[in-house]
């Protein structure tokens, strides 16, 4: 994750590239029920405005981020998934009867994976990338841009060329080993259970 960028624009057609990487992620039932919000150059500041205003700014540690010339807030709607398993050649699931259906809310995987294409997608065009929740400020920023009910946001993805940065505080962490996740024929104790 990037949290710093210059103030070089975005390619032209980057915005639309990683998109449409994200609109071909997996989908349960082909539901697609995400959408993204771009905020580009002056833009930002609604975003930022509401999430981070004025007065705590001078206080964030991240800085850099602030400077992202995008940020694209990836959204799901719960109901696109509910809606579709309601259809003929889902209904047998039960999943078509309401989110509490659903013992995992495969809005939030589905929606995830399509972030994950677009940061990978970033990678690939040589650009720099950070995803972040919109915790408790979340409803807020989605009235602001003008976003129906029924909408959730998973996140937003800063958008840009990185600049030099620190590293976060939680880079200094191990990395598990592949020997330590990889469970073979079924679960498998290994040095960290």
């Amino acid at each position: 994750m990037v949290r710093s960028f210059t103030s070089e624009p975005l390619p032209s057609g980057a915005v639309e590239h990683l998109a449409d990487l994200a609109r071909r992620a997996p989908s349960a039932g082909h539901s697609q029920g995400w959408a993204v919000v771009v905020l580009e150059g002056a833009e930002t500041a609604r975003y930022w405005d509401v999430a981070l205003p004025q007065e705590r700014r001078g206080a964030f540690r991240w800085q850099g981020l602030l400077a992202a010339p995008a940020l694209l807030l990836v959204l799901v709607r719960p109901d696109a998934w509910v809606e579709r398993y309601a259809e003929s050649d889902k209904e047998p699931t039960g999943l078509g009867r309401g989110a509490d259906a659903w013992p995992v809310p495969y809005w939030w995987v589905d929606g995830g994976m399509a972030v994950e294409h677009l940061l990978l997608g970033a990678v690939v065009l040589g650009l720099g990338a950070c995803f972040f929740g919109l915790f408790d400020h979340e409803r807020a920023v989605l009235d602001a841009l003008g976003v129906p009910e029924g909408w959730r946001a998973l996140g937003a993805v800063a958008l840009g060329h990185p600049a030099p940065d620190e590293p976060g505080r939680s880079t200094g962490r191990r990395r598990r080993e592949v020997a330590e996740i990889l469970h073979r024929g079924g679960w498998r104790s290994g040095p960290e259970t």
